[in-house]
């Protein structure tokens, strides 16, 4: 049975978790890079993937996961000149190159002010 997980503060405007987890798996919805004080999506696009960065590290942490745990991330991207800017947030959560998890940019009609998505699959051990 899956076990919804929701971030404080960030949410879906449809009715859907910001993830699941079924028995060691965990699967995200799209982790937006709205400010996780106030909910607010931003309109600079660096702060936009910094924000969605620290949303994935908190959803895994609800999820009892952690970056090592992530098999892979596919990052939505609204416009493909800011696809760049995942880097530094995605070297500071994966900084081992031995040990990232895979990842596949794709461009995305994303709603609202949104830039990026980000959406996940984690195992636990």
């Amino acid at each position: 049975m899956a076990h919804s997980i929701d971030i404080p503060n960030v949410e879906h405007t449809a009715p859907i978790p910001m993830g699941s987890r079924v028995g060691n798996m965990i699967f995200s919805s799209g982790i937006m890079g709205a400010d996780p004080t106030t909910g607010v999506i931003p309109d600079d696009a660096a702060q936009q993937a910094e924000f969605a960065f620290q949303n994935l590290r908190t959803f895994l942490e609800l999820a009892g996961a952690t970056p090592e745990q992530v098999g892979k991330v596919t990052v939505h991207v609204k416009n493909e000149a800011d696809r760049d800017l995942i880097n530094k947030p995605w070297l500071e959560m994966f900084p081992d190159p031995h040990h990232r998890p895979a990842r596949h940019a794709v461009q995305a009609n994303l709603r609202r002010n949104m830039l990026f998505q980000l959406e996940v699959i984690a195992v636990l051990p």
